[in-house]
């Protein structure tokens, strides 16, 4: 008896320290609601950062928005100058003045630099040869905001371009630079960047020339016409005491 009592207190023991079944499942239960409660407390979480960042990269977007239309509004202030200097130095020039932009700090006023070029055709020697020419030597074009908010002159940008070395002063009617007109702007810019180049002519109407080759050739005319875009004159000779043009290419000429 006092053996089988003793096994019923080691089987009461190992009840006791183990558990029900009962308490078992209410402490597996309780640990899973806990895991579950954290799941979504991480979910919560993980949304809020989620949204913090959205918010985030919409003001970062706004933000970024405002500059360039700022920016935007601040290029809209700037006009095209023209500036005079030493005809063969405009590179030159050009080089000089885009330093002194950068080391002297106005380059939030000061933004272009151009010496406006086109490619053209020259004739020499009865050959057609492309060539880059200045379109208007000794010239400089600069666009930069010259004029304050106010109207006056901004002391610093004019000082940085009119005492560039090889800068001879500013175009414009009496002692204050003039801007170019939006029209003459444009103009000089399809030209510049036309992609076809043009043909420059030394011939005149009403000049008398003499034709070197061709049907005519020796005949001596007067130029009655002119096609750039041919790279042709009409020429009008003498032939059986009768004026009769006719079509020549500038090659087939040479001034008298």
């Amino acid at each position: 008896m006092t053996e089988e009592r003793e096994g019923m207190h080691t089987v009461e023991e190992q009840t006791t320290s183990e558990g029900t079944p009962e308490t078992l499942a209410g402490e597996a239960e309780e640990t899973l609601a806990r895991a579950e409660e954290g799941t979504a407390e991480a979910a919560v979480d993980t949304d809020a950062e989620v949204e913090a960042a959205e918010a985030e990269g919409e003001a970062s977007e706004g933000e970024g928005e405002a500059e360039a239309e700022e920016e935007d509004e601040h290029l809209k202030r700037a006009k095209w100058y023209v500036i005079h200097c030493y005809s063969g130095m405009e590179y030159k020039v050009k080089r000089n003045l885009e330093t002194r932009i950068e080391t002297m700090g106005v380059r939030d006023r000061v933004f272009s630099v151009i010496v406006p070029t086109e490619e053209t055709i020259e004739l020499r020697d009865g050959v057609r040869r492309r060539v880059e020419r200045r379109v208007f030597p000794g010239y400089i074009l600069v666009h930069m905001i010259l004029e304050k908010e106010d109207g006056t002159i901004d002391e610093e940008v004019w000082h940085v371009v009119r005492h560039t070395p090889g800068v001879t002063g500013f175009v414009g009617i009496g002692t204050r630079p003039t801007p170019l007109s939006d029209e003459e702007v444009d103009a000089i810019m399809k030209r510049i960047e036309s992609e076809e180049p043009q043909l420059k002519v030394d011939f005149r109407i009403g000049e008398r020339v003499r034709i070197t080759s061709g049907p005519f050739a020796d005949f001596t005319g007067t130029v009655v016409e002119i096609y750039p875009d041919k790279g042709k004159a009409r020429v009008a000779v003498s032939f059986f005491n009768r004026e009769t043009p006719v079509e020549v290419d500038f090659l087939q000429l040479e001034k008298v």
